[in-house]
């Protein structure tokens, strides 16, 4: 999941090189930590939130597939 989201932000930002994934997991779910440069956090957002609502839907649904943990996507 880790390198989905890295791929995906990558493709949106001007700064592909700031783009850091961490993954964080416990007993019910894994959070990825998601952040980017501060001048492209416009693009990873996006108006009202519909890139990273887009994000998160994505994720989880790849997600759910591999584990039953809850993924949770943080954009820092």
């Amino acid at each position: 999941m880790k390198e989905l989201v890295e791929v995906i932000a990558r493709s949106l930002v001007d700064d592909p090189s700031a783009v850091v994934v961490t993954e964080e997991e416990d007993d019910r779910q894994i959070t990825l930590n998601l952040t980017v440069a501060p001048d492209d956090m416009g693009k990873v957002i996006g108006k009202q939130g519909r890139i990273a609502k887009a994000i998160r839907t994505v994720i989880r649904a790849a997600g759910g597939v591999k584990t039953d943990k809850k993924i949770m996507v943080d954009i820092k």
